[in-house]
């Protein structure tokens, strides 16, 4: 008999988590500070492709969100026939996924750059540093989907081993290939990928090795994208969403407040949202594998276990926006104009910080469960709402850059609550995958 579901298991699978989304989110400042050191356009150039890597990200989470339910499902039922074809299914997807990836990068980096708005030296850089993760970006392909399966097992700890390596080689690889190679733009790139390399041929032998991978023409890839499907939609909304954002309402308040957002996305929420995701993932974990064993009850009781945590969590992750704020940003600027819009967006987020922890709760139950269609449904229509909320607010109302912060902060608590009730009401525990 399975021992009932403890806060301390959910701690365990949460900690090793959370340090391995806060090692990936790394990725994005280690490119953004060695690129400083080429250029002001190669900068500019790498920052500007962030949502557009969130994009390609999206694709990559058609595979990996139906895979980790799966294996969970199989993990607690003992079906290790099943727990091989998802996985084998699975990774060969994955390379369908780069070719899609690597054939619109490699023949429309040019193109996105320009629809970026980009001009010049930077539009240049960009196109480059584009068609060079893209076409090489099998290892970052591949990767969401191990991540999956040891989160699904787990074995959150082999997960965070992997991301540490991989971000140790990265600070190692930048200087080289930016410098010593003159390669510039495209060494930070290049460096970001090889990175990935090593970490994603131990993590597949360990993915692979306990029972083998299976390819079968049984269906197993039609469970897999049912699932994944809408968390892949949801993401590449997301980053459409901050796209419009920028352009509608943040770029139109001039750059001291788009680089407050630059500042804030990566300085401070780059740090509190990976710690909210650990908790998610091991509520994902959990769920999955108590669900295949059979124990709906336990399933359930494993987020009442845990928001107390998300709580505590949240809570903190407010007071440090708020009573932090200066300190946090103002080694990011010397501006006082960016320094202080970016103080103004930490103050305003550390409201809905609370909201955010709770809503990565209710989707780790969800999406645990493999209820990807609610999560959808609840995400997307309201992330969409941001684009002419914030318009409204900072332009016709004439609360500039606050009306902006605030239209996220409504709409977080927007989510919260839609979630944190779809959760509550326990249908998900009846999800058939």
């Amino acid at each position: 008999m399975t021992p009932p579901v403890t806060r301390r298991e959910i701690v365990a699978l949460a900690l090793p988590a959370a340090a391995s989304a806060l090692l990936n989110n790394a990725f994005r400042v280690i490119d953004q500070l060695a690129a400083g050191g080429v250029s002001t356009p190669a900068q500019a150039a790498i920052g500007s492709c962030t949502f557009v890597l969130i994009a390609a990200y999206a694709l990559h989470c058609l595979i990996a969100a139906g895979v980790g339910p799966l294996v969970a499902r199989a993990q607690g039922a003992g079906d290790r026939d099943l727990e091989a074809r998802v996985i084998g299914t699975g990774l060969l997807g994955n390379v369908g996924t780069w070719l899609v990836v690597a054939t619109v990068a490699g023949f429309g980096s040019d193109a996105i750059a320009s629809a970026l708005g980009l001009t010049g030296s930077t539009a240049e850089q960009a196109a480059i540093f584009l068609r060079t993760v893209g076409v090489l970006s099998l290892p970052l392909a591949v990767a969401p989907t191990l991540d999956a399966v040891f989160v699904a097992r787990g074995q959150t700890g082999r997960m965070m081993a992997l991301q540490v390596s991989a971000a140790v080689l990265n600070v190692l690889l930048n200087p080289i290939f930016i410098h010593d190679f003159g390669m510039g733009v495209a060494g930070a790139a290049l460096a970001t990928v090889t990175a990935r390399i090593p970490a994603t041929i131990l993590g597949l032998a360990w993915v692979v090795r306990p029972q083998g991978a299976r390819v079968v023409r049984d269906g197993t890839l039609r469970r897999i994208t049912y699932i994944g499907g809408p968390v892949a939609v949801n993401t590449l909304a997301y980053a459409l969403v901050y796209f419009m954002l920028l352009r509608t309402a943040i770029s139109p308040l001039g750059p001291a407040v788009n680089a407050a957002l630059g500042i804030g996305f990566s300085a401070l929420e780059g740090i509190t949202y990976p710690c909210f995701l650990g908790l998610s993932l091991a509520v994902s974990s959990v769920v999955g594998r108590r669900l295949g064993a059979g124990q709906p009850e336990e399933a359930r009781r494993v987020a009442r276990l845990a928001l107390p945590l998300t709580t505590g969590l949240g809570i903190s992750a407010g007071l440090v926006f708020w009573l932090g704020a200066c300190a946090i940003c103002a080694p990011f600027t010397h501006d006082p104009a960016v320094l202080d819009q970016a103080v103004g967006y930490a103050r305003a987020l550390a409201w809905s910080q609370p909201l955010v922890a709770w809503e990565a709760l209710a989707e780790g139950v969800l999406l645990g469960a493999g209820a990807s269609q609610p999560v959808f449904w609840l995400s997307a229509p309201v992330n969409v709402l941001r684009i002419p909320l914030a318009w409204a607010l900072a332009m016709p109302l004439g609360f500039g850059a606050p009306g902006v912060w605030w239209a996220i902060n409504l709409t977080s608590l927007l989510k919260a609550t839609l979630k944190g009730a779809s959760a509550a009401r326990g249908a998900w525990s009846s999800t058939r995958i």
